[in-house]
């Protein structure tokens, strides 16, 4: 296997959940080469590559469903303020997170409603609370997901537009 394989194989597997356009920046590797060899990986099911709420994320084979999910939404700095708040404070009404994280409560909807989808986050009393689902599971991959400068600047610009708007 090529050193460059290698060294792709490896970023996945330090930082499970990694997309694509991290993958390019981090090695320094023109993005046809990045695809080409994430082709090839996963074809040996050295990786396995998903599809998650509009971006590409890589991750080692061992990774399941539920994980993979999690960790694409976690990685969205809006989405892991959302669980950590609820992880700190418990049931919470969707009011109250929305003032915490600093979010608009339409962007907090549309965080809640990716994190009930993949089983993170439920809605409780006819959707008047929120909760983490899986306290101990979520907790550990919130503190395995860190989001990247790019994907905190985006989250950041959206609620900059949210408190604009509000």
């Amino acid at each position: 296997m090529s050193d460059v394989r290698e060294r792709i194989e490896r970023r996945i597997h330090d930082d499970p959940g990694v997309h694509f356009n991290q993958l390019v920046r981090e090695l320094d590797l023109a993005a046809g080469q990045v695809q080409h060899h994430v082709r090839r990986l996963a074809e040996e099911d050295r990786v396995t590559v998903a599809e998650l709420f509009g971006r590409t994320h890589h991750y080692p084979p061992a990774y399941g469903d539920w994980e993979r999910r999690a960790l694409a939404l976690l990685r969205r700095e809006t989405s892991a303020a959302v669980v950590a708040t609820l992880l700190d404070e418990g049931p919470s009404r969707p009011v109250d997170v929305a003032e915490t994280v600093g979010v608009a409560r339409s962007t907090l909807a549309w965080h809640a409603d990716r994190l009930v989808e993949a089983g993170l986050v439920e809605k409780r009393h006819d959707g008047r609370q929120l909760v983490v689902a899986d306290e101990r599971r979520t907790a550990e991959l919130l503190a395995a997901a860190d989001p990247s400068l790019p994907e905190r600047l985006v989250d950041r610009f959206t609620r900059l537009v949210d408190g604009l708007l509000s």
